[in-house]
């Protein structure tokens, strides 16, 4: 006999349990939705506004404006001008198809740019071309090919090109000062970016700006000390020097005595840092402020000063060259003839090498050594621009009479052509030398040092102006309607064996005007060819344009009436003050 199917039988608390668990879900949901929007209404929103934002809005840098770079006339030298940037995301990129509009927009083939988005595989973001100006870049963007975008920087741009490349330096890609007073005061120059908030789509463009978070604070401007006019006409003269004498190198640096500001400074080989391709460090470099050189018979001003300081000379001592020749130790050093019995004054417009070996040896190289070292030879000009040289004064326990007498006339000790400047300086300013600056001050300087007596700094410009007269090695270097005044040097070049025979540098330091000096310039000529290789035939004549130029630019009033023509002899050779190839071993 069957069974009956037995009847299930709920028990009513779990039906009831089940009907108000389904009624407190939607109840729950309700309440969640009221507690967001209407009951906690800044928490709730703050939640959802929360989660959306981190789906659509995104966080942006807004370039900062580096500074600009003027001269002290307000001339732009280096300033920031606004590019894009166009970047992309490879994974999106390399999903399209034909990438031949974008390759050609970017000058490059489909294939190359297929295989450099191979190789960042996994990246998210690569450059594909830096600093375009914004109407190229506008147009590569309007193709609308998904996964390139524009990023806007700025760029640095350099009116003068070449003309103050050395001494202003460059940034590099990002911005950053790399070189010169770009690199000297990147800090103050560049500025600090600001943060904006934008909202992307599904594609990750931008749709609509949100508003600025922080916004970016420019750079500080940066006045320089050098005249834009003075730096173009050094240049000029400079690349002309170059061509008539076929230096391989040189240097031209003015300075105003009584401020201590540069107002020109210009180097050669030369470089133009708005395109860089192709250049060399040895176009880069500021060889006013880097290189040192064995001044020469320039440094023989100063063993002047030594001279009349120990109150054994004037500038009219009389003093025997006879036989036009002297020997010290293994070395003799000749003058081009027998000048006889000279004074003081005119061994310095001759250069006589015998009359300041005599000098150098009755006086010791203490003396010498504390002149010297009282100019500012062999110490920092701190002026804190990169790589800038000290120079070396030598510090030895023992002298031989060669040393004592070579240290006169400027071997075995260097200086660069900024120092040789600075140091001539301070008897174009009654004695007073004032710290170099390479920014503008515009009033004379307060923080000088007296060095020297007034009295003695006007006996010394006197000879110096006797140097570039009708007896003197610089004649060269006289410039129509002004009396100026300067020193020749002429130097052997050393090499890996010692002084070479037939390369030299020629240098001429120079004061102008001598009735209100003021002005002070340095020309080196590093390895001039042929026969006008001297101070007084390849260097003198540059100061002579400069010193013009200089004079004329500034309004400077002439003295003298000007001649109707200058006419100007060369030196004889080695009358600059060169060590003769006999005089010289390593």
């Amino acid at each position: 006999m069957s069974r009956a199917p037995r009847k299930t039988v709920i028990a009513p608390w779990r039906f009831y349990l089940v009907v108000i668990a389904l009624l407190a879900l939607p109840t729950l949901l309700v309440g969640r939705v009221l507690s967001l929007q209407v009951l906690d209404t800044d928490r709730g929103r703050s939640f959802l506004q929360n989660q959306g934002d981190l789906r659509s809005v995104r966080n942006a840098e807004i370039p900062a404006y580096r500074g600009v770079i003027s001269d002290r006339r307000g001339e732009p030298l280096a300033v920031s001008t606004p590019v894009i940037s166009l970047w992309t995301d490879p994974a999106i990129l390399a999903g399209v198809e034909d990438l031949s509009a974008l390759a050609g927009a970017l000058e490059t083939t489909p294939s190359a740019l297929r295989e450099r988005l191979d190789n960042y595989a996994g990246k998210r973001f690569i450059y594909l071309q830096r600093h375009l100006v914004p109407v190229a870049a506008r147009d590569i963007l309007a193709l609308r090919i998904p996964g390139v975008y524009g990023k806007r920087e700025y760029r640095r741009f350099y009116p003068a090109g070449e003309v103050v490349g050395q001494l202003v330096g460059f940034t590099n890609t990002d911005g950053a000062g790399i070189t010169g007073l770009e690199l000297a005061y990147d800090e103050w120059l560049k500025g600090v970016p600001g943060q904006k908030q934008y909202i992307k789509d599904l594609h990750g463009d931008a749709v609509r700006d949100i508003g600025v978070l922080e916004p970016a604070r420019p750079g500080k401007d940066l006045r320089l000390s050098i005249d834009l006019r003075l730096q173009y006409l050094h240049h000029q003269e400079l690349q002309r020097a170059m061509a008539l004498t076929g230096a391989s190198a040189g240097t031209i640096v003015t300075l105003d005595s009584h401020t201590g500001e540069v107002l020109a400074m210009v180097n050669h080989p030369v470089y133009n840092p708005n395109s860089r391709r192709g250049i060399t460090p040895a176009q880069t470099r500021n060889r006013a402020m880097t290189d040192m050189y064995e001044p020469g018979s320039t440094m023989k001003a100063f063993t002047l000063v030594a001279a009349l300081e120990s109150g054994r000379y004037s500038t009219e001592t009389l003093i025997d060259t006879s036989p036009g020749r002297i020997r010290v130790g293994r070395k003799v050093f000749p003058d081009p003839r027998d000048y006889g019995e000279i004074t003081v004054s005119r061994i310095i417009e001759k250069s006589s090498q015998v009359g300041v070996t005599r000098i150098a040896l009755d006086l010791g190289h203490q003396p010498i050594l504390d002149v010297f070292a009282r100019f500012g030879i062999g110490s920092m000009l701190a002026t804190g621009f990169p790589g800038e040289s000290a120079g070396l004064l030598p510090n030895r326990e023992r002298w031989s009479d060669v040393e004592k007498a070579t240290l006169a006339f400027g071997y075995g000790l260097t200086a660069t052509p900024l120092q040789l400047a600075h140091a001539y300086s301070a008897f174009a300013n009654d004695g007073i030398l004032q710290p170099v600056s390479l920014l503008a001050t515009g009033q004379p300087g307060t923080d000088g040092t007296r060095i020297i007596s007034g009295d003695l700094a006007a006996q010394v410009l006197t000879v110096l102006q006797r140097v570039t007269e009708e007896h003197g090695t610089a004649r060269k270097a006289q410039v129509p309607g002004y009396h100026v005044g300067g020193k020749t040097g002429t130097v052997h070049k050393v090499g890996p064996g010692g002084y070479q025979d037939n390369k030299y540098i020629a240098l001429f330091a120079g004061i102008a005007p001598i009735e209100d000096p003021r002005f002070v310039t340095v020309v080196i000529i590093n390895e001039p060819q042929g026969e006008a290789y001297g101070g007084g035939a390849a260097a003198a004549p540059v100061f002579s344009r400069v010193a013009q130029g200089t004079l004329r630019l500034l309004n400077v009033p002439p003295e003298v009436p000007a001649p109707a023509e200058l006419t100007v002899a060369a030196p004889a050779s080695h009358t600059s003050g060169a060590i003769p190839r006999a005089e010289v071993s390593g």
